[in-house]
């Protein structure tokens, strides 16, 4: 097995003289850590005596533990180093000027999922903006991106759906590095702020975060496994709907289902040969909390047989028609506000494009809604590749 070191790691090991004398801040969650799972407050604050001087936390928490959209998080302090922990999803998704003028360099180590309507990626894009109005130095300390860097998949997101879980227009699978994404937000889309990287070393695109040797801390409370956040980019449809995606149970996002799922009708519109790299397995579970809570839901469990030929986004794609179709008179959209958003259907903003939505409501043929986007995509290979980082 290869051992990849992430950008904190190289960080420490090789510490710049020009961060020296200078006041930090950290965006940091708890799966900021390195292979000995100690957190990079910690790390940091040893190899920079005296100068870490507050911490910033992203949706969810510092601590991980809220547990869905639009639950808050306040401003705390830290116990241990005794600094600030302002949180960006609170009163704010923005750090303030007040925030900015305490640091001079921002280091930033959050673990991205590699899909768009992941909201880490908006925090950073909002500190780079600051970053840029402020005139402090942003240093992203990169990690893989668990999904692997070479596939890309889904539509480009429309700017009429543009929103804090999708800022730009990018798949919903995008197939980079929270590095190489902010280096193409920073420049392609025009922040211009000044942006260091420290870049990982051993990680070639075509791992997935089980060939890295590291170790996978939860980055959010609703993705516990790899197994979670690789059935991540198409299960999250779910959110926009009243299909359960697992979130009250020990398997969020691996697991959907609802009371009025009939499995053997699913399967049978499915056929046996749909789910390349996947089968279901199905199941009935009881979620604890949120969608049908306390409610009996039949359903199904994914199981990726072969992450390399797995189309997560296009596989729920295909269950969410044949659930449409099928279950009609029970299926529902939820409706706003998700993510601050109060005006569109929560659906449009995570699929993207209200466009798709239609053709999937349509029935259209499923190839042919993935061959649409195949121009989008090969443009945004083209506008990317000039900010990756690795072979």
């Amino acid at each position: 097995m290869t051992f990849v070191k992430t950008g904190l790691e190289n960080l420490l090991a090789s510490p710049p003289d020009w961060m020296r004398g200078k006041r930090i801040g950290l965006l940091c969650n708890p799966a900021s850590v390195d292979r000995y799972f100690r957190h990079a407050g910690t790390l940091v604050d040893r190899t920079f005596p005296k100068q870490l001087v507050a911490l910033f936390s992203p949706q969810h928490g510092f601590f991980a533990e809220k547990q869905d959209n639009m639950i808050e998080s306040d401003h705390i302090r830290e116990p241990v180093l005794d600094i600030p922990v302002f949180s960006l999803y609170g009163e704010t998704r923005t750090p303030t000027p007040d925030m900015m003028d305490d640091i001079d360099i921002l280091l930033i180590d959050l673990q991205d999922v590699g899909t768009r309507v992941y909201t880490f990626m908006s925090t950073i894009s909002y500190c780079l903006e600051a970053a840029k109005q402020s005139g402090v130095n942003v240093v992203i300390l990169d990690r893989p991106n668990p999904i692997n860097g070479t596939a890309v998949e889904g539509n480009i997101l429309s700017p009429a759906a543009a929103s804090f879980v999708g800022r730009y227009p990018i798949p919903m699978r995008h197939g980079l590095t929270v590095a190489e994404l902010s280096r193409m937000i920073n420049e392609f889309f025009g922040i211009g702020c000044h942006l260091d990287i420290i870049p990982l070393s051993g990680w070639k695109r075509h791992m997935f975060f089980i060939d890295t040797g590291l170790p996978w801390v939860p980055p959010s409370p609703n993705l516990p496994t790899l197994s979670s956040a690789m059935v991540y980019p198409g299960q999250v449809i779910w959110e926009g709907t009243n299909i359960s995606e697992g979130r009250g149970t020990a398997q969020p996002f691996e697991i959907f289902g609802a009371p009025f799922i009939d499995i053997h009708t699913l399967l049978a519109h499915l056929g046996e040969t749909e789910l390349p790299g996947a089968i279901l397995r199905p199941i009935g579970f009881e979620p604890t909390s949120n969608k049908w809570q306390n409610e009996f839901c039949r359903g199904f469990q994914i199981h990726i047989t072969d992450p390399a030929r797995y189309k997560p986004y296009v596989t729920s794609l295909k269950l969410f028609q044949i659930i449409l179709k099928q279950f009609s008179e029970a299926f529902a959209y939820k409706y706003p506000p998700y993510e601050y958003e109060y005006e569109n259907l929560p659906m449009d903003l995570i699929i993207g494009d209200e466009t798709i939505r239609k053709r999937l409501e349509n029935f259209d043929d499923l190839d042919d809604v993935e061959r649409s986007w195949q121009h989008g995509i090969d443009d945004f290979r083209k506008n990317s590749k000039p900010f990756t980082l690795y072979s």
